[in-house]
């Protein structure tokens, strides 16, 4: 079994794995979870058939492990800038390859360190992390499950990462490819929970009391916050897997690009929203 078969196969069992757990619910969680609600109506916690909920989605204030997970991505994106501005002074040095490994192995850390605050956010709201509003506009134009697609950032960086010898080229195509079928099989995944969750919401509309549709719905939400983890994990596992492809000042040059790429990113949401707008003026006749 090659790398690349190898990649996937342990992929797919993981997305498989978890689909399986997450997606086919109980009886007695959707039992549990409809006697809840129906002790919340009770106490008054359930007013007129809806949830006492804000139009944006949110009731109240802002849970308090999103506010958490804002400070600690501001301080990450911070901390990122400053490791950019340090690995491009050591590339441009005559630092060895010894002390040149620090840097990337500083910097492959600093991703898989938001992986986890991800991860812990999206239990605490998970489509606050699935919809990107922790990111920059243009960020969020290219996002695929809380972040970036690992296939299409292989592609983005590959230029970056010349010269290459034929072996390293035969590899990281073989990560590549075994990228975009994990990803398929992600994506394939997302849309059959779409559709259970739709199905779940959609049952017997025009019904006032609509609490068993609603806990059913819940219950399979569980399943979207694995899905974010396993998003995550195929994206650690390609950083991984390419370091090991690449020689230290190849996987240095290659996250320096990775870096300057999400700046640029950042800095055209940031020209995009300051541009100057034409106001409107109306016609004189």
């Amino acid at each position: 079994m090659n790398f690349g078969t190898k990649f996937l196969a342990s992929s797919q069992l993981f997305v498989l794995q978890a689909y399986v757990q997450q997606l086919e619910s109980s009886k007695l969680r959707l039992l549990q979870i409809e006697q809840e609600l129906g002790r919340a109506r009770q106490q008054g916690l359930y007013v007129g058939g809806a949830v006492d909920a804000s139009p944006t989605g949110y009731a109240g204030s802002t849970h308090p492990g999103i506010v958490t997970f804002e400070m600690e991505y501001g301080h990450w994106v911070e901390e990122q800038d400053r490791q950019i501005s340090d690995l491009r002074n050591a590339l441009h040095s005559d630092m060895g390859d010894m002390e040149l490994r620090i840097f990337v192995d500083g910097g492959m850390r600093h991703y898989f360190d938001l992986f986890t605050m991800k991860a812990t956010a999206a239990k605490a709201d998970v489509f606050y992390v699935m919809s990107g509003m922790w990111k920059t506009s243009a960020e969020r134009f290219f996002f695929w499950i809380g972040g970036f697609r690992p296939s299409e950032l292989l592609k983005v960086l590959l230029p970056h990462l010349e010269p290459l010898t034929e072996q390293q080229h035969l590899d990281v195509g073989n990560l590549t490819q075994s990228c975009q079928q994990a990803e398929d099989a992600l994506s394939q995944g997302m849309e059959k929970l779409h559709q259970i969750l739709g199905e779940a919401i959609a049952k017997q509309l025009g019904e006032e009391n609509y609490l068993p549709q609603i806990g059913a719905a819940i219950d399979k939400l569980e399943a979207l916050v694995r899905f974010v983890v396993q998003a995550d994990h195929l994206r650690q596992q390609t950083l991984q897997q390419i370091s090991r492809i690449l020689t230290t000042r190849q996987a240095a040059r290659g996250l320096l690009a990775l870096g300057e790429y999400l700046q640029r990113l950042r800095a055209l949401s940031s020209l995009w929203s300051s541009r100057p707008r034409e106001s409107s003026q109306p016609l004189v006749h």
